[in-house]
């Protein structure tokens, strides 16, 4: 009777055992699945940055930035710049 009790208690430990495997390897492949969309979508993000560095570089730059400021807004550079200092 005891070798049967013994027997019935080891079989249902590597029931529970071969259960809990296959639920952690299930849980593994979706944490996997869920790191690589994570890393996509990194990617994604990634290339975004660099196209919207670029393109903050293309607004910023001097010479454009010089004749958007005289085509659209017909600005023009100051004739002669001078400072003046007030004394008291």
């Amino acid at each position: 009777m005891m070798r049967w009790l013994l027997f019935a208690l080891l079989l249902i430990c590597l029931l529970a055992s071969a259960i809990g495997i296959v639920v952690l390897r299930h849980e593994s492949r979706q944490l996997f699945g869920a790191l690589q969309a994570a890393a996509a979508d990194r990617d994604v993000a990634s290339v975004e940055w660099s196209r919207l560095q670029l393109e903050q570089a293309w607004l910023a730059e001097t010479g454009r930035v010089e004749r958007q400021a005289r085509e659209r807004l017909n600005m023009q550079r100051p004739g002669q710049v001078g400072i003046l200092v007030e004394q008291r």
